[in-house]
C-alpha cells in the first residue's frame, strides 16, 4: 500500500540545536528511496507502507545512536484505495484552485 506521511521527530534532552538529528533522519529517509520534502516543522514523505515504517524506525535508531536518550515523534498518515497519489500532486491540486499553478 502507498502512503503519504508527515514525520516530526524531536529528540528530548539533547540540547537546543536539533539540526544534526534532523539531518541524520533526512539522510535515512532519502537513502530509503522515499519521496521526501523537508519543511520547517517536519518532513513529508511518500512511498510503500513498509518502506516508510522501516525508515521511521531507522530514524529513531540513528538518532538514539547519536546519543538521544528519548525521542518523541508525530506521524500523520494518508492512504487511498482508488489510486496512488504523490506529494507534488496533492499540492498542485490545491495551488490550481488558488490560481497559483
Amino acid at each position: 500500500m502507498h502512503v503519504n506521511a508527515e514525520l516530526s521527530l524531536i529528540p528530548i534532552g539533547s540540547g537546543i540545536s536539533l539540526s544534526p538529528y534532523i539531518a541524520a533522519c533526512q539522510q535515512v529517509l532519502e537513502e530509503a528511496g522515499l519521496e521526501v520534502e523537508l519543511h520547517a516543522n517536519g518532513t513529508n514523505l511518500a512511498g510503500d507502507w513498509e518502506a516508510v515504517m522501516d525508515a521511521v524506525r531507522r530514524c529513531h535508531e540513528v538518532v538514539h545512536g547519536m546519543g538521544a536518550v528519548r525521542i518523541t515523534s508525530t506521524l500523520k498518515l494518508s492512504t487511498r484505495t482508488d489510486r496512488e497519489q504523490g506529494l507534488a500532486e496533492t499540492l498542485e491540486r490545491v495551488r490550481s484552485r488558488l490560481g497559483d499553478g
